[in-house]
């Protein structure tokens, strides 16, 4: 029987979502004959830690379901155990880039690819915890249906089957990546107050993410389409497109890797940055890697600690340096480009030492461009008074120590990626530490 993993990494208390994406899992289990894996990382405060482990046991009692909750400490015993036995240099670097102290959204996935490398899963399956399922006649719309009708299928086995068939006739032999879709509802970044408070500011700031030689016509369209995800129009009826999936289509609440996408190349294991787990969808773009783009999407909502306080500037700080993440991103995207089927060999997988050469290239990168989107984003919250200027006045301190982050973080996921074969092996033959049941 073929094993999935359906994960769901949080740092806040969310057991209605572990419950529907529980139910999720049942779904799979039931409908399609496999096992699923339900993996939640649990990084939440113990009070929500604890309903949490209550949500992911009565999970687990759905036949074909094994479900695991693994808090920090959990996971960080797993992680020590898989890194010692892969023998890396600097064990307690890699340590720290797979369960850093900050906020980060590829280290979280990264740890659920490595976790369910060791529980022998063909696939990962992620979603968020800030969003929840849409409904059609009383049901939810579950994205793993289409996930797992089409993943590490051949594309020439898939056309058939599908809505709307985008793949090049030569790249038809090629496997089936990643399947996926996006949101509805409100946008992925949470700049609302902004938008409604100063929508001039609002489209500066959004536009800081274009590259810096677009015309103001293409960053208008940039910041048109920015963090809407589907927009609103709920869901009705299945389409599916096979092709090439364009990054801005989907989202990491609503994603699925096939394990040859995710046990050869990692995210980036950044620290406090938006944004920074969405490295693969350009990857497998560029690459020429097939995926299925699915409109059961999934809505999205906003939580409310990031909206006043502490949580207001964390959250604005991450957002700044996604922006400074944009010059070498934006670089990586370009060369991904030029380089196309090289990154691939000749069994069409993708080269990790191909990619970390890449990633090693943008470190070389002038930092000039971010200079400039540092000062602007600071001119701009400084006209709103308030916490957007007090916002300002922290960016402003922290600018030297935000622009060395944003090239030492490059460097950090070139390492990354050149240690992840040997880590992923490893995994394949470390127990899972934590409590498992079938």
């Amino acid at each position: 029987m073929d094993k999935i993993c359906l994960t769901l990494p949080t740092n806040r208390a969310c057991a209605d979502t572990i419950e529907a994406v529980g139910r999720e899992a049942a779904h799979a289990a039931h409908h399609f004959g496999v096992e699923v894996h339900l993996l939640v990382l649990d990084s939440a405060d113990r009070p929500a830690s604890t309903r949490h482990a209550r949500a992911v046991h009565t999970a687990g009692l759905a036949p074909g379901v094994v479900a695991h909750h693994l808090d920090e400490a959990g996971q960080r015993a797993f992680l020590r155990a898989a890194i010692d036995r892969a023998g890396l240099a600097g064990p307690e670097r890699m340590l720290a880039l797979m369960l850093p102290p900050a906020v980060s959204y590829g280290a979280c996935t990264n740890r659920a690819f490595l976790i369910a490398a060791a529980l022998g899963c063909r696939s990962v399956h992620r979603r968020d915890s800030d969003s929840r399922y849409q409904e059609q006649n009383g049901e939810p719309v579950f994205p793993i249906g289409q996930e797992l009708a089409f993943l590490g299928r051949k594309a020439a086995d898939a056309t058939g089957s599908v809505t709307e068939v985008l793949l090049a006739a030569e790249h038809t032999d090629r496997t089936v990546a990643m399947v996926g879709g996006s949101f509805v509802g409100v946008p992925s970044v949470d700049l609302t107050d902004l938008q409604q408070r100063a929508p001039d500011v609002h489209r500066e700031v959004v536009g800081l993410w274009a590259p810096a030689a677009w015309s103001e016509q293409e960053r208008e369209r940039l910041v048109d389409e920015s963090f809407k995800g589907a927009g609103t129009e709920p869901f009705t009826h299945d389409r599916t497109v096979l092709g090439p999936v364009d990054p801005m289509r989907v989202d990491m609440c609503n994603i699925a890797f096939h394990h040859e996408v995710h046990e050869r190349i990692p995210l980036p294991p950044a620290t406090d940055t938006i944004g920074s787990d969405y490295f693969l969808f350009h990857l497998l773009y560029h690459a020429g890697l097939p995926g299925v783009l699915h409109n059961r999407h999934i809505v999205n909502f906003h939580t409310d600690e990031r909206k006043t306080g502490a949580g207001f500037t964390a959250y604005q700080t991450r957002y700044a340096k996604f922006l400074l993440s944009m010059l070498p991103f934006r670089f990586l995207h370009e060369r991904m480009a030029q380089e196309g089927g090289a990154l691939l060999d000749g069994l069409h997988r993708l080269r990790a030492e191909a990619v970390s050469g890449l990633v090693r290239e943008s470190t070389a990168l002038d930092d000039e461009e971010n200079v400039h989107r540092l000062d602007t984003l600071t001119r701009s919250y400084r006209t709103l008074g308030g916490a957007y200027a007090r916002t300002a006045e922290s960016l402003h301190r922290q600018g030297p120590r935000l622009l060395a982050e944003a090239r030492a973080d490059m460097e950090d996921f070139a390492h990354l990626i050149d240690a992840w074969e040997p880590l992923v092996h490893a995994a394949r033959t470390t127990p899972l530490h934590g409590k498992a049941r079938p």
